[in-house]
């Protein structure tokens, strides 16, 4: 009895599974870096947006732990008055001394006019801390980390407030009675539509104690 014996070829991919492979890889492939500089473009935006935050909540501290008196600082009757009417030269959105240097001593001193925003923190177009240096950069002028802060700006709204508070004891101001302002800080970091917007109120608790 003879027996055959069969070779064993080892068998190869065709030319058609060969340019399948290739094809499903490429779009794999392409999938994968399309993600990958999504991710990459996307991560700056976050910290962008955590940094305007943080000036954001500075300036608004800023503002509000300034002084909201009846009278101007200089005023005879600033420590004494029971309103605005008593006062010689009565508080006034937009009222600063000409001169002034931040941190005011009033509230009011933060804008220009009442329901404008203001470019109050803006020096030559640059967002400025108390010392009048640019935000972001060191004693010598130099950047601090990777990217200036210099296109991010701020400004500042003051606005009359129309009962704030519960029913039957609610606060309303005016330019004759500035009993409490609402601040409005937004920031931008970028686009038109790249911002962020805080708002709070400050009432007049204090309106004798000057700066």
């Amino acid at each position: 009895m003879c027996s055959r014996q069969f070779s064993r070829r080892a068998r190869g991919v065709t030319l058609i599974e060969l340019i399948l492979f290739m094809v499903i890889m490429g779009v794999a492939a392409a999938g994968i870096i399309g993600v990958i500089n999504l991710s990459n473009k996307s991560s700056a935006e976050p910290l962008r947006r955590k940094q305007a935050l943080m000036i954001a909540e500075a300036l608004m501290e800023e503002v509000q732990l300034a002084r909201f008196t009846f009278c101007t600082p200089d005023d005879p009757n600033a420590a004494s008055a029971a309103n605005q009417a008593a006062c010689v030269t009565p508080m006034r959105v937009g009222a600063r001394a000409a001169g002034a240097n931040r941190p005011y001593g009033n509230v009011a001193d933060y804008a220009l006019v009442a329901g404008q925003p203001t470019f109050t923190f803006a020096v030559n177009n640059v967002d400025v801390d108390i010392s009048g240096n640019r935000l972001g950069v060191d004693s010598t002028g130099a950047t601090m980390g990777n990217a200036s802060l210099a296109p991010i700006r701020s400004t500042v709204t003051l606005n009359f407030v129309a009962g704030l508070g519960p029913a039957g004891a609610a606060i309303t101001s005016s330019a004759g009675a500035l009993n409490a302002l609402q601040i409005t800080i937004t920031t931008t970091y970028g686009g038109a539509n790249e911002f962020v917007r805080l708002d709070a109120y400050r009432t007049r608790y204090a309106p004798n104690v000057l700066p």
